[in-house]
């Protein structure tokens, strides 16, 4: 059991939920300009958000039994993030806004 009453499966379910892009799909989308974009950067060039998503694509390729309590703690910041980041949804279309780019650096396309 995690320290914020979160079991393991109820993580996997809830990620399972806020990822909505393959692997393959996040890592190339993490290689696009779009994507380097997107996002509050931590001093070293490259954004939180896009190198949460190199994470998500480790974890996506990780067999459930090998994720490790830091995977899992990175899983519920993943699945914290785009549900703040979804109720934030501008008005319109939002198919090429930052607000877009910075959801699918974590791991999820709100256009699908």
């Amino acid at each position: 059991m995690s320290g914020d009453g979160t079991g393991r499966e109820e993580t996997l379910r809830r990620f399972g939920e806020a990822v909505n892009m393959t692997a393959g799909e996040l890592e190339e989308w993490l290689g696009t300009e779009e994507s380097r974009g997107a996002g509050q950067t931590d001093g070293s060039g490259e954004s939180v958000g896009h190198a949460s998503g190199r994470r998500i694509v480790d974890l996506l390729r990780t067999k459930e039994p090998d994720l490790t309590d830091d995977d899992l703690a990175h899983m519920r910041k993943v699945v914290g993030y785009v549900h703040r980041h979804l109720a934030q949804r501008p008005e319109g279309d939002v198919t090429d806004t930052r607000w877009r780019h910075s959801l699918m650096n974590w791991g999820h396309d709100p256009t699908k």
